[in-house]
């Protein structure tokens, strides 16, 4: 559970200081407004509520998720008002959704976290290999390869069938002394390889259709030309790389049910946190798992499973707050999750099944064939045992002096009932 508090100072006092006042006061008055008409008072508070949570995961994502959650933060408010009109107590309603909405901005503040960050000085041969056709051709749309030429930055076209690693490395022996990948996380891991392989800074540039990489970096991923700063009035920090069979992952590798839908068109935009929802769908009617054997180094053993998850540092699955971001990605830690259980088919309805998540330094995963798998979201057989590790700060990172430089969910507690003791700590912490 990450509790700690966000950022040093009276500012992240007085912030967290005020939420808790103003989200204690909202309290207050949905709890008198609540017993006061029960039942029709208490399912409006569970919509404030719940408008309250989404409205939180809301401010941290990105367009569309945003969108559609802040919108539903509306719909719930907008009904909880509907269902009281004409009462009394309405009045306490209107109250509580604007003290909510206050503490709740009041309190993402509170939780900006704090940049770890060092200054770095600007490169003087930096490379940068985009494709055009990413992220639904964005890269062209913003002209990134004449924007990256005018801050001295060498573009590199990538096409259909070259080998990136061989265009890397030739750049490399040119005499390039950083690297920049522009393009979709498959892309970013390949460069990002070699480029730690070599002790050269990496400069990720959000390029793709999602940037999970980019996101969890805190690289902004609405400011894609603003991203090549990096390389100009840029900061560094070390981050982990994944390693499977040799091969390097900057985000996660999935094997079974997820696994099949990454090598699914119309399974592409699906994510972690929206598997079990899929799972009807693409499983078989006896809802079978694969069958994998393994073992970490914590003590973790078992076998069979729907789906395997295995990420580079921990991924919130399954979370109100900052669901499918990683707070951070230099712990050191391969973060497990394993989904068991049968599965319905699609016809009966989904039946809800339970998962295990763990942190490791390795893992061993035995099959006997050869294994599908999404590697940072292209589709990849692995051959038995599949053998992960971390490759611990392998990878020095540049980001733009002013993108966020840390993942938006740092600072957030991992879980909603957290929330209000991780504001109190805010709140009580002495200055450095």
């Amino acid at each position: 559970m990450n509790t700690e508090h966000p950022k040093a100072g009276t500012g992240a006092r007085v912030e967290a200081t005020l939420a808790l006042l103003l989200l204690a006061m909202g309290a207050v008055t949905a709890t008198l407004a609540a017993f006061a008409g029960f039942p029709s008072h208490f399912v409006a508070a569970l919509l404030l509520f719940g408008a309250a949570v989404v409205t939180i995961d809301g401010l941290i994502h990105r367009n569309p998720r945003r969108l559609i959650e802040l919108a539903t933060a509306v719909v719930f408010a907008v009904a909880s008002i509907v269902l009281l009109a004409g009462s009394i107590q309405l009045l306490a309603d209107l109250a509580t959704i604007v003290l909510w909405t206050a503490g709740i901005l009041v309190a993402r503040a509170a939780f900006r976290p704090k940049r770890h960050l060092v200054s770095a000085v600007a490169p003087t041969a930096p490379v940068m290999f985009w494709n055009p056709k990413s992220g639904d051709g964005k890269a062209l749309d913003a002209e990134l390869a004449e924007q990256a030429a005018a801050r001295g930055i060498k573009p590199i076209e990538l096409h259909r069938g070259d080998d990136l690693e061989a265009l890397v490395l030739a750049e490399i022996a040119d005499g390039a002394d950083a690297l920049a990948a522009a393009g979709g996380d498959g892309t970013q891991a390949i460069v990002a390889s070699i480029a730690a392989d070599h002790d050269l800074p990496f400069a990720c540039i959000p390029a793709g259709t999602r940037n999970h990489f980019a996101l969890d970096l805190g690289v902004d991923r609405d400011d894609l030309v603003g991203a090549l700063d990096a390389f100009t009035d840029g900061v560094e920090k070390r981050v982990d790389l994944g390693d499977v069979n040799g091969q390097v992952f900057v985000n996660n590798v999935s094997l079974g049910l997820y696994a099949e839908a990454v090598q699914r068109e119309d399974y592409r935009g699906a994510k972690m946190r929206t598997l079990l929802e899929m799972a009807p769908e693409i499983a078989d009617p006896e809802g079978k798992g694969t069958e994998f054997e393994w073992n970490a180094s914590k003590g973790e053993t078992g076998e069979g499973a729907l789906a395997i998850l295995i990420s580079n540092n921990r991924y919130r699955v399954g979370r109100l707050l900052g669901s499918g971001t990683r707070p951070t990605i230099d712990d050191g830690v391969l973060g497990v999750t394993v989904f068991e259980g049968t599965v319905q088919s699609a016809s009966a309805g989904l039946l809800k099944r339970p998962w295990r998540e763990w942190a490791t330094a390795e893992l061993e995963l035995g099959a006997d064939h050869p294994v599908a798998a999404g590697i940072d979201g292209e589709a990849v057989t692995l051959d038995p045992p599949l053998r992960f590790s971390i490759r611990r700060r392998a990878l020095r990172v540049r980001i733009a002096n002013h993108h966020p430089g840390v993942s938006r969910s740092a600072a957030l507690p991992d879980r909603l009932v957290d929330l209000p003791r991780a504001l109190w700590q805010t709140a009580r912490i002495s200055e450095p």
